[in-house]
């Protein structure tokens, strides 16, 4: 992918067709398609790639993982307009538009030398995965910490992760808003879980913006740098490659300086009512 000071490559906004290969689901409104791309070699963790479907239009869906097979891709979609609800709704054997990998990652080797504290609120666990996977082969050298957050039961994706994560030694934590008579785990929010052990730490938070907000807040009082804690930030992105200006967040534009900011960059500006 070009450097953003530098023009994009003549076929840099053409979409190339993907192929649904197969489907899981995540949650009620949340599945994940396992897609074919001719050409797809793959991203930086925290990356998005524009998906479409002609006639509805093009949204912006993070890679929530890869597989073992050249040319395959995951992303995970919850059905929330109409054109993640169509994408949601496609079945094996369908096709889709693709574009991308767009946007500035997770900086996963900020963490060289430090501990590490993952925090995950509902949908926001997708765009982590690449870099739970990336520090799952690192655990044991390590302190990993993982706290994921979500309304209920019903909408804790990823089931089948969880005991792979606790395997590879990451130290993994569940809370949830509310949930049905005889809910064995925790009840309560998610920044309730978070902690740093002494020594520098630093942090990857992905989920509603007020949820990041609060754990950004909450990471800085146990003494995280702001320059070490990262968020992935999400506006309406249109083209993916800064040149719409519908990502804007004051002067930044988020498809191509981000979606990953460190706190102290976002912070002045997720602190603006409406910004």
């Amino acid at each position: 992918m070009a450097h953003p000071a530098e023009p994009l490559p003549q076929d840099g906004m053409l979409p190339g067709v993907g192929r649904v290969l197969s489907c899981r689901t995540e949650a009620p409104d949340v599945v994940t398609h396992r897609i074919a791309w001719d050409g797809w070699e793959g991203c930086a963790p925290g990356q998005f790639n524009m998906l479409g479907l002609p006639g509805l239009g093009e949204v912006p869906i993070s890679v929530s993982g890869g597989t073992r097979t050249p040319g395959e891709v995951l992303h995970t979609i919850r059905a929330v307009g109409p054109v993640s609800r169509g994408l949601a709704a496609l079945k094996p054997g369908a096709a889709l538009t693709m574009r991308g990998p767009y946007g500035r990652g997770w900086p996963v080797e900020a963490a060289d030398g430090a501990q590490v504290t993952i925090v995950a609120g509902g949908l926001g666990l997708a765009p982590l995965r690449p870099v739970i996977r990336h520090f799952a082969e690192t655990a044991r050298a390590r302190r990993v910490r993982l706290v994921i957050g979500a309304r209920s039961p019903a909408d804790l994706g990823f089931l089948q992760d969880y005991d792979d994560w606790r395997g590879a030694g990451i130290d993994l934590a569940l809370t949830v808003d509310h949930a049905p008579p005889g809910w064995p785990g925790r009840v309560g929010v998610v920044t309730d879980l978070i902690s740093a052990g002494p020594g520098r730490t630093v942090a990857y938070v992905c989920g509603p913006e007020i949820m990041m907000r609060v754990s950004a807040m909450r990471l800085q009082a146990l003494g995280v740098d702001a320059g070490d804690i990262f968020l992935s930030l999400e506006r309406n992105m249109k083209c993916g490659a800064g040149l719409c200006g519908h990502c804007q967040l004051g002067p930044v534009l988020l498809c191509r300086d981000g979606p990953v900011l460190d706190w102290a960059r976002a912070r002045p500006l997720m602190m603006v009512e409406d910004l």
